[in-house]
């Protein structure tokens, strides 16, 4: 049974995945910032490397180690030119994950997880035929076999970092398995989507009634499956797969399973779409207001075929856990 680092985890998805792998009795490290959150768990094993950067020091990590989950990476950055933007994302998400797969090799690691991003792909499923009706729009796909189209600083450093990473395990034969992923939904998640569930509890009403798009999401509980089921599985090596819950939701979708299961109501309003994205460049949320009208799906097809996976979680039920916390 292989012995597995998982990067990142304090976070989201790696404290999810290291309760998973510590409730099946399989042997795991947690690669942390800092000890101090998790000074009282006797039993978990985790050590603290500081920031990931290119003077990370992973000997300790990574001794003993089969296979890495590399969870960790910078998502955000705050008041920054554009300019010191991408440089900021590549020193953790390209040079830091650079130097990682360097030393995995070195300690003879086998085999390397990298979590990266559909964003990769594109921002939308809409633009690749930006001449087709908004119906038909929503009925393509990104497979795992599409050119990638990165267009933000964040897509571009995820995309460098997967090139770094095939570069080396051609060198040095680290298996490299990457996995690009849309939004996570789960218990404990944060940034837009926590902000939905609050308006939606405060039973503010919304304007998306008219929304008609479809986004492709994965559930926490359907990652960290795929994940482990990557670890093992031999024809994972060298490839690259696109992960998802396998249904597809629009915004409205979304706040009506939210709803119901918090046991609030859905107060949905009709507002012109044209309106909601000028209002979005007025505020500086632009971004924000295209996720929510804008489809992004993606074929999950290969990724269940060649791993021989089925998502365990439907949407809907991932959604009750999220807000239930059952």
């Amino acid at each position: 049974m292989k012995k597995i680092l998982i990067t990142g985890a304090s976070g989201f998805i790696g404290r999810s995945l290291c309760k998973t792998l510590s409730t099946s009795g399989r042997f795991f490290r947690g690669a942390v910032r800092s000890l101090d959150s998790f000074s009282k768990d006797t039993e978990a094993n985790y050590v603290s490397i500081g920031d990931i950067t290119t003077k990370t020091n992973w000997k300790g990590a990574l001794a003993n180690i089969d296979c890495i989950i590399h969870c960790a990476g910078r998502a955000h950055v705050m008041n920054e030119t554009k300019k010191n933007e991408l440089e900021i994302y590549r020193l953790t998400n390209v040079q830091g994950t650079k130097l990682l797969a360097q030393e995995a090799a070195k300690a003879g690691v086998k085999r390397l997880i990298f979590l990266s991003s559909i964003k990769v792909m594109g921002e939308s499923t809409d633009n690749i035929h930006s001449n087709i009706d908004t119906k038909i729009k929503n009925d393509f796909f990104f497979s795992y076999n599409d050119l990638p189209n990165p267009e933000d600083s964040y897509s571009i450093s995820k995309f460098e970092a997967e090139k770094i990473l095939w570069e080396i395990s051609s060198i040095t034969g680290l298996e490299i398995v990457v996995i690009r992923i849309p939004l996570v939904y789960g218990y404990g998640v944060k940034g837009n989507l926590m902000r939905l569930i609050k308006l939606i509890n405060f039973g503010i009403p919304l304007p998306f009634s008219r929304i008609n798009n479809k986004r492709s999401l994965i559930g926490i509980d359907n990652l960290v499956d795929l994940l482990i089921r990557c670890c093992d599985h031999p024809n994972a090596k060298g490839k690259t797969f696109l992960a998802s819950d396998g249904k597809d939701l629009s915004t409205t979708d979304l706040i009506n399973y939210l709803a119901l299961f918090m046991g609030q109501k859905a107060r949905l309003f009709p507002f012109p779409i044209f309106l909601l994205k000028i209002l979005g460049s007025v505020f500086g949320k632009k971004k924000e207001i295209n996720r929510l009208v804008g489809s992004l799906r993606l074929d999950n097809n290969y990724t269940k075929n060649i791993l021989n996976w089925i998502p365990p979680v439907s949407i809907k039920e991932g959604i009750r856990r999220m807000v239930q916390h059952k």
